[in-house]
Formats: C-alpha cells, structure tokens, sequence
C-alpha cells in the first residue's frame, strides 16, 4: 500500500527547506555567508549542517508552530552551537506550518498556501509565543536588546501574533506576520517566477537578496549598529541592485559585489534579515514549483 499524501508531503517539504537553504548558500550575497567567502566567525558548513539539522524537525507531523520554532533552534544550537538560522525558521516554520495543512485526497495551490497561511498566522496562540520566546532566548541573536511590550525576556501575555505585530516596526520580519508575508509573495516571488528563465538560479537569489537590501533597512544591522549605517548600506544596496539588473552578463559584476561583500565583512556588517527573506522566498518558489508538478 503506499504511504498517505500527508506522509509524502512532510518528506517533501522537508527536502524542500533544505534544498532552499543550501541554495541560498550558493549564491553571491555581500555582507553575508555564501560560497565565495565565509565571514562573521560562521563558515559555510555551519549553515549546512543547520539546514540539514532542522530539515529533520520542522516539518514533523501533529507539532504546532510553536514547536516547530523551538524544535528547530534546538536543533540548530545541537548541531552547531551558534545563531546560524534564527530568522529562517521564524519565516519558514509559519511556511511550512501552512504548506502541511494538506488532506490525504488534496493538494494546495498557491493561493491556498498563501490563505492557509493567513489562517495559521491568525490562529497563533500564548504557547506558540512563550515557545517562541524560549527559541529566540535559545539563539541569542546579536542586538536583542529589551523592550518595553511583549519582551521575550518575559513570560508571552499575548499570542505569537500579537508579539510580531507590535515588532513589525523596527523588525522586518516580524512585518512579515503582520502582513501575511508581503515580501515573500509580492516582491520576490515575482522576481523568481518570471526571471527564472533568463538567469543562472544562483544569480536569480543574488537578485532576490539585493531586492530585499534595497527596500528595506536590514533589521539586523539596526539592531546591531543603528538606523544610519543600515541606510548607508541600503543606499548602497540600491546602486548595485539597478547596475546588476542592467548587466546583460551578471557574472561580469561579480568582481564589484565581491569587493562590496569584502569591505562589509571587514567593517562586521551583516545584512542577515535580507538572507533570512530570500531562504524563505526560495522555499516558497520551491513548493509553489511542486504544486504546479503534481496539478500537471
């Protein structure tokens, strides 16, 4: 007898987190980890094996998105004992969350994903958020700080949601939660979808990358180095992002981006919450491609 569609689905959402992470990795993205320079004390294989740690947890059956969160850095703190991932999973683990809510006899289309989506978002509960809280104390991100409303120092008096939605102003990917996913959806999942022909995959991600440094201020750096340096590094985002689109030949603006990606590295400037957007961007071009697979 063959395996339900459920157990075949969280296999092949499992794979596909991983292939999105790993291909991420592959692509030219200055400031952050990629193939061509490692940097930040973090090597590539550290993100590796955290895509290859959390791809065994985060797409379990009958978890709730709490525990999908919380399993996940676990995960990622057994296998590498650093904050390689954080934001990944607060963007793939909703994701994934949505793209498992699938009956033995139907699959999901896109615009399924995206209300099943809006569904799981808005049905956050308090354990979700204390769960939540755990996983980001867990992983330590630089410049956490505190803050006054919903502090993760602090026991969650309110549900996941309603913590994202009072951090979606200084944090772009708690706007995500707010939004249901704007960025993913709108912007980049555009990008992915029309582009793919006319570029290497690898590139197509440089791009995705760029898009987001150019129209958001990574909340990484502002929570490490402050609002103006995240400008002068999305100011710059902006003038490599419009030459690279005009560049009939990508590959010939690879020694510019390279140097940009070197002089970041050197100043420890990490434009982390950009890459955590594109894994996420590549995980959802990626299940959205298997759907049109199995509607084929």
């Amino acid at each position: 007898m063959a395996p339900p569609m459920t157990q075949i689905m969280h296999k092949q959402v499992s794979q596909l987190f991983k292939a999105a992470c790993l291909a991420e990795l592959e692509a030219l993205k200055p400031g952050n980890v990629h193939i061509f320079a490692d940097g930040h004390g973090m090597t590539v294989n550290h993100f590796i094996q955290s895509a290859e740690a959390v791809a065994k947890v985060i797409a379990l059956p009958d978890l709730t998105l709490g525990q999908r969160i919380l399993h996940s850095v676990q995960a990622t703190q057994k296998a590498v004992a650093c904050n390689t991932n954080l934001g990944i999973i607060l963007l793939c683990a909703p994701l994934v969350h949505a793209a498992l809510m699938v009956n033995d006899d139907q699959l999901l289309n896109q615009d399924d994903l995206l209300s099943r989506l809006k569904y799981v978002l808005q049905h956050t509960t308090i354990d979700d958020a204390n769960l939540t809280f755990e996983a980001i104390k867990l992983a330590k991100p630089a410049g956490l700080g505190t803050v006054n409303e919903h502090d993760v120092q602090q026991p969650a008096d309110c549900t996941l949601l309603q913590a994202m939605q009072t951090a979606a102003w200084r944090d772009t990917i708690a706007a995500q939660y707010n939004n249901n996913f704007d960025a993913i959806f709108n912007l980049a999942l555009p990008i992915l979808q029309t582009s793919a022909e006319d570029k290497n995959p690898a590139w197509l991600t440089t791009q995705v990358y760029l898009t987001f440094l150019a129209i958001f201020p990574d909340s990484h750096l502002v929570r490490k180095y402050g609002e103006a340096i995240a400008s002068d590094i999305q100011h710059q985002a902006k003038e490599h992002l419009t030459i690279f689109n005009i560049s009939g030949n990508p590959k010939l603006y690879q020694a510019k981006l390279l140097a940009w990606d070197n002089e970041m590295k050197q100043k420890q400037l990490n434009p982390g919450t950009s890459a955590d957007l594109t894994v996420a961007s590549l995980f959802v071009h990626a299940f959205t491609q298997l759907l049109k697979q199995n509607d084929d």
